[in-house]
């Protein structure tokens, strides 16, 4: 007969097994982490950060056809499979939207591709230039599944390479936050007294300043970038795991594991991380989710308010600040698809946290 465990870590798990949308979210949320991962590999365009400009097919809708010329580049690329995967290609082939082209002599003669009726200018380029004298592989019909953004890159190349940024500033953030917030409220929580009124009058300064404004002070004083908002965000997160900490180990602190600890002579590290941590780690999950889809949210305004990642890196709040005028212009998807994109991860690891919630509380 097979023994069913009765752990509270099983219980938990079947728990969150039944919640239809706290695995639905997981396994959302796992698909988005492995596309950001592989963007480079997925997306159409694989130049560094999606970049490859096309301005006579800017804004053009989901679903656009255009012959694209390919001409290969006369740089030398040294890059490896592994950097080429993370990072991009870092001399991609020079691409020309074409409307037709044919060849006479050792020339390939093209019409560059124009919108609104207009004609393009006609061109010439050596046959010689292609690795091959088969010219026609560098010829092919590309389609833009999402359309094209205002400098007529790929948007979904963009929104691909985008998710890295929401991805990493969710897992930097909420780690800072976890390091200074469960160090701040496991020290105020377990020795109380003085100690615990410094803590929490620095928590309360913090927590008293608005979020957004104290991300961009410190952004500000650090600076416009990649790492300076990972950073600032974290630096303003972590008061919330720090109340949540203290409350946990005052309550926790005087439960009989503790006492007998003490009896047998450990020290308070080791009674903090090794007895009581382990513990009040379920609160602890379910508001690190939260902040992850908090972090999300502030990366994105910051980037809106264009003191988040800076161009040329995709990023899904810098993308609806490009277009947003677009709405009113006939053209809405170009802002209200980074803007579903942002809606729904941040909505997966809401539910998920609420999942987590209700999986975690062994009372019920």
């Amino acid at each position: 007969m097979n023994k069913t465990s009765d752990s509270l870590s099983q219980l938990a798990l079947r728990k969150f097994k039944k919640n239809f949308w706290g695995v639905l979210s997981f396994w959302l949320i796992v698909s988005i982490g492995l596309m950001s991962l592989f963007a480079y590999v997925i997306a159409p365009d694989d130049s560094k950060n999606a970049n490859q400009m096309h301005l006579s097919i800017h804004s053009q809708r989901p679903g656009f056809e255009v012959q694209m010329l390919c001409i290969p580049s006369e740089i030398k690329n040294n890059q490896n499979i592994f950097s080429s995967v993370l990072f991009g290609n870092e001399n991609s082939d020079l691409e020309i939207p074409i409307s037709k082209y044919f060849i006479e002599n050792t020339k390939l003669v093209y019409t560059e591709y124009a919108s609104d009726g207009l004609i393009g200018a006609s061109k010439s380029i050596e046959l010689s230039v292609f690795p091959s004298p088969d010219y026609k592989p560098y010829v092919k019909q590309k389609t833009f599944l999402f359309g094209t953004d205002k400098y007529g890159r790929d948007l979904l190349s963009r929104i691909l390479i985008g998710s890295r940024i929401s991805f990493s500033i969710g897992f930097i953030a909420v780690f800072i936050s976890l390091i200074i917030g469960v160090f701040m409220g496991s020290v105020a929580g377990y020795y109380g007294g003085k100690v615990d009124a410094i803590i929490m009058w620095i928590i309360n300064v913090t927590w008293s300043i608005p979020t957004l404004l104290l991300v961009i002070a410190i952004t500000l004083a650090l600076g416009k970038g990649f790492w300076q908002v990972f950073i600032a965000v974290g630096l303003t997160m972590w008061v919330e795991v720090a109340r949540v900490v203290r409350g946990q180990i005052i309550s926790a602190k005087e439960m009989q594991y503790v006492t007998a600890a003490r009896a047998l002579g450990f020290n308070d590290y080791r009674i903090i991380t090794k007895h009581i941590l382990p513990n009040i780690m379920a609160p602890i999950i379910v508001i690190s989710a939260a902040n992850f889809a908090g972090a999300i949210l502030i990366e994105s305004g910051l980037s809106f308010l264009g003191i988040g990642a800076q161009p040329p890196m995709a990023s899904w709040g810098a993308m609806i600040k490009d277009h947003y005028n677009y709405i009113i212009l006939g053209k809405p998807y170009l802002a209200m698809i980074p803007g579903l994109c942002i809606m729904v991860l941040v909505m997966a690891f809401m539910l998920i946290g609420n999942a987590l919630r209700d999986a975690l509380d062994v009372k019920s």
